[in-house]
């Protein structure tokens, strides 16, 4: 009688439990009291951003945190980038998910309209005019490019590719308003490389002796097949898009760190990171090939093929040798600005000067560079203003020190 008692106890706990555990197994996520819920979702302080007509403000709206399905996205870790492979796009970005024009004069707003319902804006871009804005939006397993009518705030799907925004600026304005500049992915690639589980060979790396201090950096480079899966995901088309949706291809495919127009829109600066790859140093230190593009996308000019940089001496203010820091001066037609390092990089050295501006003028080849200044720090940035003003700031970081100079170009 006692065991019959205790078997029928046990069995009636027994199917309590699996019972018990088929109920928490229904309920999935568990919501917080409402006060608790209200405090994590409210919204977060807006990102603003102003016209260059200084007519208008855009008021960009922020999620509060990440959705679970944004959280559970595939991740890919190549080259120091963190890759989402579903959208082609980077992962762990923080997007807008709503924006808002308002009048600055009248102070009235509109929402801007004709986004899908569920996307998510990663890039935002004023006209130069200040009549449009291109947006960059998270569609689904794509991103793309939208242009919005700042008059009316309706926003259309310009083109149907996906663009590549995984590295570098994915858009550019031309500075008539009426085009950009864009990177997309690549036609016809196919499917993602698969990994062979039995490899072909060793990996093979050697020191050759040479003394080359060196950080360490998260997420590189660790295969060949890291190799194919960074020029599948990071391979892109630059194209020229008018905002009618008509495009024309640029150049060949690549991965293209930047394809900037010039502020007259006659040329194109390209930069095209290429291999050797490196699997101890990121992205940005990789080896990377400096062009000027006419407008066609015709080579007018190769500035330099930077090398491999797998041993810049350690420090914050450690660069590359050579020119360095390529960009357009923005006050005029055509000309290019760059920064050369005088102390070969290395912070350490006793020098009196540590970088020189140098400008390039048209037609670039056999062109001499004009040299604008030398500084006594590392160059950090410069600032065009007009003909007669630029601004250039130079740093020293451990001691923590910023000077800027008023460069009359």
């Amino acid at each position: 009688m006692h065991n019959i008692k205790y078997h029928f106890v046990k069995n009636i706990l027994i199917s309590t439990i699996i019972i018990f555990s088929f109920l928490l197994a229904d309920e999935g996520y568990k919501m917080p009291p409402k006060a608790i819920a209200d405090l994590v979702d409210a919204p977060v302080t807006p990102s603003v951003s102003i016209s260059p007509d200084k007519k208008n403000i855009l008021i960009l709206e922020r999620a509060s945190l990440p959705s679970i399905e944004e959280l559970s996205q595939p991740e890919l870790r190549l080259a120091g980038i963190r890759i989402n492979p579903a959208t082609n796009g980077r992962s762990r970005t923080n997007n807008y998910v709503g924006i808002i024009i308002q009048n600055i004069n009248s102070g009235k707003e509109k929402r801007v309209k004709g986004l899908p319902k569920s996307g998510k804006i990663s890039t935002v871009s004023w006209s130069p005019n200040g009549k449009q804005i291109a947006l960059a939006v998270i569609n689904g397993n794509q991103i793309n490019l939208y242009l919005t009518e700042v008059k009316s705030g309706k926003a259309k799907l310009l083109i149907k590719r996906p663009l590549n925004t995984i590295y570098g600026t994915p858009f550019y304005w031309l500075n008539d308003s009426k085009g950009l500049l864009i990177k997309t992915v690549v036609d016809n690639r196919g499917d993602a490389p698969k990994k062979i589980e039995i490899p072909k060979g060793p990996i093979l790396q050697e020191n050759l002796g040479k003394v080359s201090p060196a950080r360490t950096y998260q997420d590189l480079l660790t295969s060949p097949y890291d190799e194919d899966l960074f020029d599948y995901y990071m391979t892109a088309q630059v194209f020229h898009v008018s905002i009618k949706g008509k495009m024309k291809k640029i150049g060949k495919p690549g991965v293209i760190r930047k394809a900037e127009p010039s502020p007259n829109g006659k040329y194109i600066l390209l930069e095209t990171i290429h291999r050797p790859y490196s699997y101890l140093v990121p992205i940005y230190r990789f080896p990377n090939l400096v062009q000027v593009l006419d407008s066609k996308g015709n080579i007018i000019h190769t500035i330099r093929d930077m090398p491999l940089a797998e041993s810049i001496p350690i420090g914050r203010d450690a660069v590359i040798s050579g020119p360095r820091s390529f960009g357009w001066r923005s006050d005029v037609g055509s000309i290019i600005y760059y920064v050369n390092a005088l102390d070969e990089g290395n912070p350490s050295a006793d020098v009196p000067y540590r970088d020189e501006l140098f400008s390039l003028s048209p037609p670039f080849k056999n062109t001499e560079p004009e040299s604008l200044i030398k500084l006594e720090l590392r160059y950090s940035g410069v600032k065009w203003g007009d003909n007669n003003t630029a601004l250039v700031s130079a740093r020293k970081w451990t001691e923590r020190r910023t000077t800027m100079w008023h460069l009359n170009p």
